[in-house]
């Protein structure tokens, strides 16, 4: 095994700490941060390249993490505008096909299966058509449950307007479904 002195890598006790919590920042919230880019990517590819850019993200940043009061919020902010300006960038075919199929519990039968998937199908197609700040908090809304306070750090929005936001998007959501037969 070689060590660090042999690779001729000098690091100071706050760089080995760093390496450290960088390690344990990704135990503990790459799925999370994967469940967020997935939502609005529906790519697993694209999903797991976001994540590693959020990383990225904070090893640069590695100097300032002291300063950032709740972990969780920050990383998802960074992975939600990651996310978001891929989005942009990706065409509609390159979204996976398979994603509502991978909501669907696989302990179903497989006819319950296949109603469930149609009925993703239509809720995720309802939920494109929505307007944009509308579909962010319900995504949002959705993942891990945050809350109105975290919704309106991450989208950069009030708490009031975050609230106006859900209550009309899952309103306008519901109505569309309803008159689909969804």
């Amino acid at each position: 095994m070689t060590s660090i002195e042999e690779c001729g890598l000098v690091l100071s006790m706050e760089d080995v700490g760093s390496e450290i919590d960088l390690a344990a920042l990704v135990e503990t919230y790459s799925a999370l941060l994967f469940r967020v880019a997935h939502s609005v990517l529906r790519s697993r590819a694209e999903a797991e390249d976001v994540v590693q850019d959020a990383f990225v993200r904070v090893v640069e940043r590695r100097s300032s993490l002291r300063a950032v009061r709740d972990m969780r919020v920050w990383l998802i902010r960074i992975t939600w505008n990651l996310a978001i300006d891929r989005r942009r960038r990706v065409r509609p075919e390159q979204m996976d096909e398979g994603f509502a199929e991978s909501l669907v519990a696989s302990s179903m039968p497989a006819d319950q299966a296949l109603d469930e998937s149609q009925r993703m199908k239509a809720v995720l197609r309802e939920l494109e058509r929505l307007p944009k700040a509308e579909r962010h908090v319900l995504l949002l809304s959705s993942l891990e449950e945050l809350g109105t306070v975290e919704m309106a750090k991450v989208l950069g929005r009030s708490e009031s307007a975050v609230r106006a936001l859900l209550f009309r998007a899952r309103m306008r959501l519901r109505e569309r479904l309803e008159r689909g037969g969804a």
